[in-house]
């Protein structure tokens, strides 16, 4: 009798929950926009972020709602773009594309290894160890995983192991960005084409003895580029906030990279080539440079 009158009690408590459930569905149900649906389905379905939401869905609900235009989608090409702006009678929009830049330049035949490590072929995994044993602290580690994280084919490693954005296919996802163990990768609007190539911190010409292609610090840059950049810690630092119209023009010269003695300031065209000033020295090393001091 005892079990009899749980079990009914039970019965009896679910459907009140039960009851309760659809009750609450009722009164509290929001009929969706089905052109989120639609929208969604037009959208490329790579869930990237690029353009600053979460992932398709969250974009697409934006769009419907009027709180983004379909520009922001740098992953969609120019038609599948209009087809969003046609459907939802809207405008595409203006957004400049954003791209992978890395902050180095010292692959294996200019930049020394002080240590071979041996494990994971994972940066992430060699940096745990003493730093990953590059003589430069900061530098590329060249293991890769920022290609191989990328699920747009944009970075490939080149044959001195450093990665190569090619920025016609980046869609700034910032996944390279969460993975490099160095911070290495930064996003930034294509016409952000002054672009300093290096991270290391410390000052002086025995930085050579680790990199050939290594900021030193020495400031020239600056000079020549005044109000543009400016020497913290050590590194050149682009000012790319500024809003005005002879900001805008200041960064459109290659004037600061000229007098730069090792090419750690450069300027990026927009093929993706990569310039540097007529006073860098050049490389002419090929071959990997070996470990330990020469």
């Amino acid at each position: 009798m005892l079990v009899l009158t749980a079990v009914a009690a039970l019965g009896g408590l679910t459907l009140l929950l039960a009851t309760g459930l659809i009750v609450a569905n009722r009164r509290l149900h929001v009929d969706e926009d089905p052109r989120i649906d639609e929208v969604e389905d037009m959208l490329p379905h790579s869930n990237c972020g690029a353009c600053g939401y979460p992932g398709c869905r969250s974009f697409a609900e934006a769009l419907v709602s009027g709180d983004a235009l379909p520009g922001k989608c740098t992953v969609s090409n120019d038609d599948e773009r209009a087809a969003i702006a046609a459907y939802l009678g809207v405008d595409i929009g203006a957004e400049e594309p954003r791209v992978a830049r890395l902050a180095c330049a010292g692959g294996q035949n200019v930049a020394r290894n002080r240590a071979r490590y041996t494990g994971d072929r994972s940066c992430r995994s060699a940096a745990l160890v003493a730093g990953g044993g590059k003589g430069c602290f900061w530098g590329c580690l060249g293991l890769g995983d920022c290609e191989r994280v990328c699920d747009f084919d944009a970075i490939s490693m080149n044959e001195h192991a450093l990665p190569v954005v090619d920025e016609a296919l980046c869609t700034a996802c910032n996944d390279c960005v969460e993975v490099c163990p160095k911070d290495l990768f930064s996003l930034h609007p294509q016409s952000h084409r002054l672009w300093v190539a290096c991270k290391n911190l410390e000052a002086g010409d025995d930085v050579l003895d680790d990199c050939e292609v290594a900021c030193t610090a020495c400031g020239k840059c600056a000079m020549d580029g005044p109000g543009l950049i400016e020497m913290k810690n050590n590194l050149p630092v682009i000012d790319y906030r500024a809003k005005d119209y002879r900001a805008r023009a200041k960064h459109a010269t290659k004037t600061p990279i000229e007098r730069c003695p090792t090419g750690a300031i450069v300027w990026i065209e927009a093929d993706g080539r990569v310039i540097k000033g007529d006073e860098a020295r050049p490389v002419l090393r090929h071959a990997t440079r070996l470990e330990g001091p020469t």
